[in-house]
């Protein structure tokens, strides 16, 4: 009774010394809606050239390294620039960062859209991953100062969260849609007036704010931090493209960028004032919810790309039937999402995170049951089982890493949390794509009436055995196609039981996090630290029961 007086009491305080800067109860779901559409564009750009490939293809005649950097220089220059302005942003102000990337991103996509060459368009995807790593962890940060309430900020990043999923998933089906009725540059193009309209919108509305007196900023660990994760996201992605661990171009980065990470570890811990505070990482639930959010975007990229491969080649769908097969995964998405602050109220992160993890699990071996033949119920059953158990741990890790991160280190915070998602998604597609090509190459080792070098080029992936195929015709092309499909549908199957098993790994993992959702009454109620307004105070979601003296949490 007492516990549930002076929350109330606290509540009334919070409200009548709201600080200055921070928009009043009803802007803050406006502010909300801004960064959300800003993000929503980022994590489109994200998935929306893989539609356009072959037409950019078509008109631009890139090389194969060409092609490759046109589809990896926006995730790559991204990923590597992430530290870099989160922590710039906490300097120099959020909205600041925001809105220029906002800017960039407009341009970069024009420069893109009307593209002559491979070369320009590499540099404007590089342009736009500036613009992107400007925007994405100033989202999130600007939401950690707006909502300083812990269970809005938990609604808040359901919808954060939510928008990322369907972001990602509905580039495909856009892309599809834009490239079948007008051209590959449309899929850029459509940035223009979207940015044209968020950026004065963006400029009114969003509430500046900067962490506190944090000294001056590290040039050179920004830099060493940048190029540390440009090298370990460039070696991953490079051997999940099929490269060899031990070739010099996937290793070499490797090696370098790991020794920069620990080199950058190294100088903050001995700074005054460092970029990221890596105590942060002592704390259980900050490391955990980092290591649950590589784990969770791990399976989700590595499951769409084996998934979007099957459906395409073994199923036969075309691109927007494709993207149209992904969309219950999409809502379930949703659906996390707008019900995640009710959840983690209810049961916690602990549970939230392993409950999503279980779930995911369960969808993995759901999928198990396909096979060569369409069954599209049992598809769509596995995943929405996969949207909501990932977006449900995704919630889970991320409103746990963002609580546990001081207010004033939002930025850090946040572009660790963003570089993680980065990181995962790299991991996810080397790792598991090289445990599906382990498992489909052998049985394509002795096709009967195929040529030993048709089979070698045929265990490539399963769009060359089909090539191969094409061109051999007769017996011998039905035998390696059919011998191609049976061993994608097995590698498929072994893909989903290693998934399974790294997933209840982190189901295990999760455990570390707290078991109930709690808020200091001192967090601050402000929304731009710059100003040092005095600090308001907000009432506790909740209290563990050992604290608060007996068998139940107190609200």
């Amino acid at each position: 009774m007492s516990g549930t007086t002076t929350a109330g009491t606290q509540r009334s305080a919070g409200a009548t010394r709201r600080a200055p800067g921070l928009p009043a109860a009803g802007n803050r779901w406006v502010v909300l809606g801004v960064l959300c559409v800003s993000l929503l564009l980022v994590a489109l750009d994200a998935t929306i050239l893989h539609i356009a490939v072959p037409a950019v293809t078509e008109d631009l005649r890139p090389g194969g390294m060409e092609l490759l950097w046109i589809v990896d220089a926006y995730p790559l220059v991204c990923a590597s620039l992430l530290i870099l302005f989160g922590t710039l942003g906490d300097r120099v102000g959020r909205r600041r960062i925001l809105l220029i990337g906002y800017g960039l991103f407009g341009v970069a996509s024009a420069l893109a859209a009307f593209a002559d060459t491979p070369h320009v368009l590499i540099a404007a995807r590089a342009l736009l991953g500036v613009g992107g790593a400007m925007i994405m962890p100033a989202t999130l940060s600007i939401l950690r100062q707006v909502f300083p309430d812990r269970r809005e900020r938990a609604v808040a990043i359901g919808l954060w969260t939510a928008v990322a999923a369907v972001g990602a998933a509905t580039g495909p089906v856009l892309g599809g849609f834009l490239v079948q009725h007008f051209w590959w540059g449309s899929v850029f193009l459509i940035n223009i007036p979207l940015m044209a309209l968020i950026l004065p919108v963006g400029r009114w509305l969003l509430p500046e704010s900067r962490g506190g007196d944090q000294g001056p900023w590290d040039v050179l660990g920004a830099l060493m931090a940048a190029a540390g994760v440009l090298g370990v996201v460039l070696g991953v992605k490079r051997a999940g493209g099929g490269a060899d661990i031990i070739d010099g171009r996937t290793l070499l980065p490797l090696l370098i960028g790991s020794a920069l990470l620990i080199l950058f570890v190294r100088r903050q811990k001995r700074r005054k004032h460092p970029l990221i505070d890596v105590r942060m990482f002592a704390r259980p639930a900050f490391s955990t919810a980092v290591g649950c959010i590589v784990l969770a975007m791990l399976a989700l990229v590595g499951l769409e790309l084996v998934a979007v491969q099957y459906i395409q080649l073994v199923l036969g769908l075309s691109p927007v039937e494709t993207g149209l097969r992904l969309l219950p995964l999409t809502f379930a998405a949703m659906a996390a999402g707008a019900t995640g602050s009710y959840t983690l109220q209810r049961i916690g992160p602990r549970a939230m995170v392993s409950l999503g993890f279980t779930l995911t699990a369960a969808a993995v071996l759901v999928l198990t049951l396909m096979g060569q033949h369409d069954r599209p119920w049992l598809l769509a059953m596995g995943f929405i089982l996969l949207g909501f158990g990932l977006q449900t741990t995704l919630f889970g890790s991320y409103e746990s890493m963002l609580s546990e991160a001081p207010a004033e280190r939002a930025g850090g915070a946040a572009a660790i949390g963003e570089t993680s998602y980065q990181l995962g998604a790299g991991i996810g597609i080397a790792l598991l794509g090289s445990v599906m090509n382990a498992a489909y190459a052998p049985g394509l080792a002795a096709v009967p009436g195929v040529p030993r070098a048709d089979s070698s080029a045929a265990a490539h992936s399963l769009g060359e055995a089909y090539q191969v195929a094409s061109r051999l015709g007769g017996p011998a092309g039905d035998a390696l196609r059919s011998a191609a499909r049976h061993s994608f549908v097995h590698g498929l199957h072994v893909t989903l039981f290693v998934s399974a098993g790294l997933l209840l790994l982190g189901a295990l993992a999760a455990l570390r996090l707290p078991r109930l959702m709690e808020c200091s009454a001192r967090e601050p109620e402000t929304a731009d630290a710059v100003d040092r307004a005095p600090l308001a105070q907000v009432p506790a979601c909740r209290e563990p029961a050992e604290r608060a003296g007996s068998g139940r949490a107190v609200v």
